[in-house]
């Protein structure tokens, strides 16, 4: 069962007068083989790789489930913050090489050099994807790593806005230690998410293992909790408190930070003038100023 819902408290939100437009959004959801999908708190998505009996590696499958997870959330009215785990004993495995194999074996019969290569390109494209709708998804995105966090994994948490770890955690660029340049955002995103090349260049080039303390240290990791349960807990509740922001606002935030983290300032000063222009005119500004005046709360709508 890969799609989960947590149907006591869904039905607890129908009985306290919560709109079934809610449970709508959370039904049009479809259904995954590699990831499994809940929604633990109002607002907020909770999406776990699930493949534990392989260490959660990632497969063919996987790798459009994401795409198409993330993009789905991307343009979901009711998921305003996304919570990103794992099941089972690790976070993930990176790569499954099986399904590489069998990837690579479909080429046998392919003697030009050309077409081949084509093959592998598309290949590549969709593992790519995969991980880049992490990043294209307009709702903020939470990582939340235990135990190894290999290869593959850390294409999928520097595509994510925020990490947090367990201290039993351990990263490892390993695309080295199986003959391969890591192809699906780490070379890209790690060193601008860490600010230092030269580590970044260290982790890339040795495969060593880093630690949870180091991660923390360097700014992979922005908080490193005891386990599990704790993690999923906290980051849980920082994902609610993003999900009572205004979504117009917070999508807003995201977008602007992704387009400009590798432009010119003023490249980034121009594309968020022409979005505010619209944003300006929001009915959340003018709600937040009015809750702020009499100290209230304020419910903003889906968006």
């Amino acid at each position: 069962m890969a799609l989960i819902f947590n149907t006591a408290k869904l039905f607890g939100r129908l009985n306290s007068g919560q709109s079934g437009k809610f449970i709508r959004f959370v039904s049009d959801l479809p259904q995954f083989e590699t990831l499994a999908v809940s929604v633990p708190k109002k607002n907020v998505y909770h999406v776990e790789l699930n493949r534990p009996n392989k260490l959660n590696t990632f497969n063919t499958v996987m790798w459009k489930e994401l795409d198409l997870c993330f993009a789905k959330l991307s343009e979901t009215p009711a998921c305003r913050a996304i919570v990103l785990s794992g099941q089972g004993k690790h976070f993930t495995g990176g790569i499954d090489l099986n399904s590489l194999v069998e990837e690579e074996s479909k080429t046998h019969d392919i003697e030009d050099a050309a077409r081949k290569a084509r093959f592998f390109h598309r290949m590549i494209l969709t593992c790519q994807r995969g991980i880049s709708a992490i990043e294209e998804c307009v709702k903020p995105v939470l990582a939340v790593t235990h135990n190894a966090c290999v290869g593959a994994g850390i294409d999928l948490i520097t595509a994510a806005d925020i990490r947090y770890c367990t201290a039993d955690s351990w990263f490892q660029v390993k695309e080295v230690d199986v003959g391969l340049a890591a192809d699906v955002g780490t070379l890209q995103r790690l060193p601008k998410v860490i600010g230092n090349t030269s580590t970044a260049r260290e982790l890339c080039y040795t495969a060593r293992k880093m630690d949870a303390k180091e991660a923390l240290e360097l700014g992979l990791v922005t908080r490193v909790y005891p386990d599990r349960d704790t993690a999923i807990k906290e980051v849980l509740d920082i994902a609610t408190t993003i999900a009572s922001k205004s979504p117009v606002a917070v999508q807003m935030t995201k977008v602007s930070l992704v387009y400009s983290q590798s432009r010119p300032n003023q490249d980034g000063l121009d594309h968020i003038r022409y979005h505010n222009q619209a944003l300006l005119q929001s009915e959340d500004l003018k709600k937040s100023a009015m809750a702020s005046a009499m100290k209230t709360q304020v419910e903003f709508e889906d968006y």
